[in-house]
């Protein structure tokens, strides 16, 4: 028997929508392998996002955007990141890229440009460019870490950093053990919430209602979606606050502790090296201006 168009109707529509399923990405997870990045100590990577957070805020020019640019895709590819990696990204959030940049475009400034007799200031158009650059760029090195690095080894690394201030008697491994549990449990909320967004996609798609009725419902929905996330957080948190006690307490979070070795060491003089050398090269380019 030859097959007929109706037998490939439900593989087509499965193609399509295979090939319509956004990508959910990795958020919070590492990446699976293994590489000089992954075997890095936690510490070190914090300090190199710490580093270059500090550069961005006090020098936010094009040099050092583009110099973490470049350290990001660096360390992704020696890290083998996958595409796959990276979240979704929705159209609403290019629209609205765009939209800042066209807003921002007319405060005007330099540069200038004529087209068919009429000049362009690019100058706000730039600088949302810019913001929208250093944002990710920022982004970027902070999924960096999230990719290569595992939960338990951001507490010690956080309680070792962090050591001096003991001193002023500030509970720095409370702290560490706080954010160690809100890394643990974000990727297992954001998986409960897509199933409970999804069931409740089903749920309104299956009610035919007219048009008061739907947003009265869609209001009621989000009263139910809310108190279903509360309590589904709850029950959350009590079944790891159970795990911890059965693993003898949040003793166990830094059981393992780490300290740089040769690797690390090199790591942060690349990372001191990359970020002076984009200090100096914007100083040399402001004094020329001046000049």
């Amino acid at each position: 028997m030859t097959p007929t168009s109706s037998d490939h109707g439900p593989t087509r529509r499965s193609s399509r929508a295979t090939k319509r399923a956004p990508r959910r990405g990795l958020l919070l997870v590492p990446v699976p392998g293994s590489s000089p990045i992954h075997r890095l100590w936690a510490g070190t990577k914090l300090l190199v996002v710490l580093w270059f957070s500090i550069l961005l805020w006090f020098y936010p020019g094009w040099v050092m955007i583009g110099m973490v640019w470049v350290l990001v895709l660096a360390a992704a590819r020696v890290a083998h990141v996958p595409r796959g990696a990276l979240p979704s990204r929705p159209r609403r959030l290019w629209i609205l890229i765009a939209l800042a940049v066209i807003f921002a475009s007319l405060a005007g400034g330099s540069p200038v440009i004529s087209v068919g007799g009429v000049d362009i200031e690019l100058g706000g158009a730039l600088y949302a460019l810019r913001a929208a650059l250093l944002a990710f760029g920022l982004i970027g090195l902070a999924a960096m870490v999230s990719w290569t690095t595992q939960v338990a080894e951001i507490v010690p690394a956080i309680t070792t950093l962090a050591r001096p201030f003991t001193l002023l008697r500030i509970p720095v491994r409370e702290w560490a053990v706080a954010l160690a549990l809100g890394l643990r449990a974000f990727p297992m909320l954001i998986e409960e919430f897509q199933i409970l967004y999804a069931a409740h996609r089903l749920r309104s798609r299956q009610m035919q209602l007219d048009r008061k009725l739907r947003r009265r419902q869609q209001a009621r929905d989000v009263i139910d979606l809310i108190a279903a996330a509360l309590a589904m957080t709850l029950r959350r948190a009590d079944e790891m606050g159970d795990a911890i006690t059965a693993r003898g307490g949040t003793g166990q979070f830094s059981a393992v502790p780490a300290r740089p070795k040769l690797a690390d060491w090199v790591t942060l003089a690349i990372a001191a090296a990359a970020g002076g050398g984009a200090i100096a090269v914007e100083t040399v380019f402001h004094i020329s201006q001046w000049a």
